[in-house]
């Protein structure tokens, strides 16, 4: 496992705390999980866009492969 350093803000830093400990979990846990969560959303959202963007070019796309 790769090792990451984030500086947060104390704000931040307190409401991930509040949360492991109300949870009876680590920080470092509850923070990837919420990372994970984070990248899969922003991924699912991404290729739907790219998938638009490519019905709505995709006679350009046709042609450009040519």
């Amino acid at each position: 496992m790769s090792e990451l350093v984030l500086r947060l803000d104390p704000d931040v830093h307190q409401a991930l705390h509040d949360l492991a400990d109300a949870q009876d979990r680590a920080p470092e846990e509850v923070a990837r999980e919420a990372l994970r969560r984070h990248l899969h959303e922003e991924g699912t959202l991404v290729r739907a866009v790219a998938e638009r963007i490519a019905r709505q070019h995709a006679e350009l796309l046709r042609r450009l492969g040519e």
